[in-house]
């Protein structure tokens, strides 16, 4: 079963196309990555979060960047949770839940994911700069609480050491990604993962 799916999201302030492959096999699925948002950090992690999961990405995003990165990042992260969760499917045969611890250099960072199909967040990013580049540090705990939602995932993201922006912000999105990989991971059943017996959509 291919788990592929693809989305565009048009409102006055960005219009965006997002597809996404889950499973990508070297020699028979090729990983293709295109990432453009408008927004070269935010690019950067998209790309690290598709890379080391192991997903084929392309997001292309016009954007109302002459006011601020706002409705760029959030949408951005939206279609691409929206493409996620359509992708999935039915959530069945799935490991269910996933945890990653990611270093970059002196940065430590831990995720934990559900798929649940019961959307919450929590994250402690504890960042000391406005930018990381031209993405606001605020939002990035705001795109993977946007992603998180439109996924319909339990995600819970973690600083557990580190100085440099640019890192804790990238072992964060690389956990992520390690996480996510486990969590989708095919368990060669059919079962549903959940003693309801049902994951709603």
């Amino acid at each position: 079963m291919d788990r592929s799916a693809s989305v565009s999201r048009e409102t006055s302030e960005t219009q965006i196309t997002c597809s996404v492959n889950l499973d990508v096999e070297p020699g028979v699925k090729e990983q293709v990555i295109e990432v453009s948002t408008g927004i070269g950090f935010l690019d950067h992690m998209f790309t690290a979060l598709a890379k080391h999961g192991k997903m084929s990405v392309k997001l292309s995003c016009q954007g109302d960047l002459h006011i601020d990165d706002h409705h760029t990042a959030e949408d951005c992260a939206l279609a691409l949770g929206e493409a996620f969760k359509k992708a999935l499917g039915e959530r069945r045969g799935i490991a269910r839940y996933g945890y990653a611890y990611a270093p970059l250099d002196e940065s430590l960072s831990r995720a934990v994911v559900d798929i649940s199909s019961r959307p919450f967040f929590e994250c402690h990013l504890p960042f000391t700069r406005e930018k990381v580049g031209d993405l606001s540090t605020e939002m990035i705990p705001h795109l993977l609480q946007s992603f998180a939602f439109a996924a319909g995932i339990t995600l819970h993201v973690d600083y557990i050491r580190g100085t440099n922006n640019h890192h804790i912000a990238e072992s964060a999105f690389k956990a992520l990604a390690l996480a996510l990989r486990m969590a989708i991971t095919r368990t060669g059943g059919n079962d549903v993962p959940s003693t309801k017996g049902v994951l709603a959509l």
